[in-house]
């Protein structure tokens, strides 16, 4: 029959009478002080890899960044004449937005308690302005990130 090397557990505990006693039950039993340590401590490892996940995280978004804003001052050199041209068409559409709003909110003063109390003149309302705004703004966000010098509204360097 193999012998089996493993500790077996005592039958019998010793206990320790000595003055010193009451400090050694102490650190066999945790009380709530060490509890509230351990799941501190177990928050504070939690945080750390949330930590390191955010970091990673933030750098994969940023090396993507990067990469686009590379790739666009790449076709910017490529394409000087298109990227004037840009910028040129985006002022020009920036002040035809402009008028655009103009109008908008012209007509939402004129007709407000028109929009408020009837749901059928907001419908007509928003189909009447809000696809050709959100077509607007998207043509000269477009136009702004292809023209030859930065676009102010957005931080440097993600253009």
């Amino acid at each position: 029959m193999p012998e089996d090397r493993r500790p077996r557990p005592t039958l019998y505990s010793q206990i320790d009478v000595s003055h010193n006693a009451y400090g050694a039950q102490a650190n066999f039993h945790p009380g709530p002080a060490a509890e509230i340590v351990g799941l501190l401590r177990e928050l504070l490892a939690a945080q750390d890899r949330q930590n390191e996940l955010l970091e990673e995280l933030v750098n994969q978004v940023g090396a993507n960044q990067r990469q686009r804003a590379n790739e666009l001052g790449q076709w910017k050199q490529a394409n000087p004449g298109l990227a004037r041209a840009c910028r040129t068409a985006a002022e020009a559409l920036g002040r035809v937005q402009t008028e655009y709003l103009l109008s908008l909110t012209r007509e939402i003063n004129e007709n407000c308690e028109a929009l408020c109390d009837g749901e059928f003149m907001l419908n007509e309302f928003v189909d009447r302005f809000g696809p050709r705004l959100a077509h607007l703004n998207g043509l000269l966000q477009v136009l702004s990130q292809l023209s030859s010098t930065p676009n102010p509204t957005t931080p440097s360097g993600s253009t």
